[in-house]
This record gives C-alpha cells, sequence and structure tokens, in this order.
C-alpha cells in the first residue's frame, strides 16, 4: 500500500509513510470487508459512515505538517483509524466523534491495540474540546458549509487545520487553514476535490 498508493502519488514524510505502514488498517474495517482493507477506497463502518481511504488519510496527514510534540484535535472519530495514524506521529490524540456507538467500538480498538496516548469522547465536533485546547493542529473528517468558529479558536496561533468544505450539494474541497494571531484570523488554501461524509451536529443527527 505505502508504495503504490502513497508514495507513487507524492507521499514523502517519512512519519506518515512509517505510521501507514505500521498501523493495520484491517484492524479498523468491519469483518467482512477486510479483505478490502488495503484498497485504496473508502469502505462503509455503518451509521452511514465510512472509512476513508488511505491516500486521502495520508495526504491530511501530511499536509497538517505534524511534529512528534504535537497535541492534535481529530473531529469525527469514526472507525478509529485516522486517530491510529496520527497517534503514531504525535504525542497526544484528542478525538471527537458524535456517535456513541462508533466512539465505544473506536475506543475498545484503542485499547486492545495499547493506542494509550488517544482520548475519545462523545460530543457535537462542532464545539472540539475546549478543555483540552490548544491544540497544535485539528483535523476534520466530515463536510460542513463552513469552518466551525470554536475550532478556530482552539488552534494554537501558526497551527494548521484541515477541512473537507461544501461548495454546493455536489462538491466538496479539502481545505488547509493556518491561525495567523490570536484574534482568530486565518489564510486558507485550496487543496483538492474530495467527497466526505456531512458533519452533523446533536441539532440534526437522527441518533
Amino acid at each position: 500500500m505505502v508504495n503504490n498508493q502513497l508514495k507513487e502519488r507524492g507521499i514523502e514524510d517519512s512519519m506518515v509513510l512509517n505510521a501507514m505502514q505500521t498501523v493495520p488498517r484491517e484492524v479498523f474495517v468491519p469483518e467482512d470487508l477486510k479483505d478490502q482493507a488495503y484498497n485504496d477506497n473508502p469502505l462503509p463502518i455503518g451509521f452511514d459512515q465510512t472509512i476513508s481511504q488511505p491516500y486521502i488519510v495520508a495526504f491530511m496527514t501530511e499536509s497538517l505538517e505534524l511534529q512528534p510534540e504535537y497535541k492534535v484535535l481529530e473531529i469525527g472519530t469514526g472507525s478509529g483509524y485516522q486517530a491510529a495514524i496520527l497517534s503514531r506521529i504525535c504525542c497526544e490524540v484528542y478525538s471527537v466523534e458524535i456517535i456513541k456507538e462508533l466512539a465505544g467500538r473506536a475506543g475498545e480498538i484503542f485499547e486492545k491495540q495499547l493506542y494509550d496516548n488517544i482520548h475519545i469522547k462523545v460530543g457535537d465536533g462542532h464545539q472540539g474540546w475546549p478543555e483540552k485546547s490548544p491544540f497544535d493542529a485539528i483535523i476534520v473528517t466530515a463536510a460542513g458549509v463552513d469552518i466551525p468558529t470554536p475550532l478556530i479558536s482552539q488552534l494554537k496561533v501558526g497551527g494548521k487545520m484541515i477541512l473537507p468544505l461544501k461548495r454546493n450539494n455536489y462538491e466538496q474541497i479539502l481545505v488547509l487553514v493556518t491561525k495567523i494571531d490570536v484574534d482568530d484570523n486565518i489564510i486558507q488554501k485550496e487543496l483538492l476535490p474530495v467527497m466526505f461524509v456531512p458533519m452533523t451536529s446533536n441539532n440534526n443527527y437522527y441518533h
């Protein structure tokens, strides 16, 4: 997977490549799909959610320019795979998941696989995790219309956030955000078109 799907498509960060090499993706996919675990495409994990394709996981992770001392916030734990990748690069990962069943399943995997630097809670990702802020980097794995203001506030000055944003009902774009001052001013850079599940909140989630 690393050579064919990542290196050949431009992923160069050695920490990202090592994490993608060592984290077993099959652990995070449903039993009946384990034979497809290393295909370069998303897979369903239940509750209308997916585990992202390996290339997108690697691309988003590399775009944040992570360092080992970083504390990172993830919005949308899902299967837990992205958090596991982050945990092999950074010292602390905080992950928020709105669907309690997915949070519980991911938490069990983290415990079994000894990912002891991942902290997970059930909550509305739009609100982030203010008690644990500020964060060196934030990664959002579901698409919304706007950048949630609380997430900008919880990002350190100079920190980066990557997230998919809806452009219309049919298009999404991956955006890299850099916070440039204490007044929460940011600069944005559009990276590439993507397709993620929608970002939900406690006000509109069906559970």
